[in-house]
């Protein structure tokens, strides 16, 4: 499945640190389309990850939808039905844990512009975040996979960092992420 055929509404979902983010962005780039984080719509700028009511962020979350060309990257599937509502296309990403904990750790340790990230915040390493990426993660996989299964809208799985990267490069996406993420 090239990046063509999944249309001009692209919803990317995956484990936390899995490089949606980065993705997002550089398909957003290559194909001119709004790019839309939500963890920016679901927590709270200049906080320490400080969650929006849901109710705020719902309302957030719908008036993205309405645009005719985006790419959403995040997870939150309680919202997902109306995404793929809308959506045209879907692509998983499925990195190994020892990646997405790597990634994380990176993240809070080197400076640097990071996407997605809260404006005006700074990551910082929390246990409640290293248990999550090590414990929910690994239900959340066999949810999302039986999920992909179910997906009826054009999709790719991306289940390693090399089919990350291949897919990066057939598709002629580059990254602009101030450091490497695979």
């Amino acid at each position: 499945m090239q990046l063509d055929d999944l249309g001009p509404r692209i919803c990317i979902m995956g484990p936390s640190n899995s490089g949606k983010s980065t993705l997002a962005d550089a398909i957003s780039r290559a194909r001119g389309l709004r790019t839309v984080h939500l963890d920016q719509l679901s927590h709270l700028p200049h906080t320490d990850w400080l969650s929006r009511s849901s109710e705020e962020f719902k309302t957030l979350h719908d008036a993205e939808l309405v645009g005719s060309s985006w790419v959403i990257e995040g997870n939150y599937s309680a919202l997902l039905p109306q995404r793929l509502e809308r959506a045209t296309g879907f692509i998983l990403l499925d990195v190994p844990t020892p990646v997405s904990l790597y990634r994380y750790l990176r993240r809070c340790w080197v400076k640097g512009v990071r996407l997605g990230a809260l404006e005006g915040s700074r990551d910082s390493v929390k246990w409640s975040m290293i248990r999550h990426i090590i414990g929910a993660t690994r239900s959340n996989r066999a949810r999302y996979k039986r999920m992909f299964g179910d997906i009826s809208l054009p999709k790719v799985g991306l289940t390693s960092t090399k089919a990350l990267a291949d897919f990066y490069r057939v598709n002629g996406l580059k990254r602009s992420c101030p450091y490497r993420h695979y």
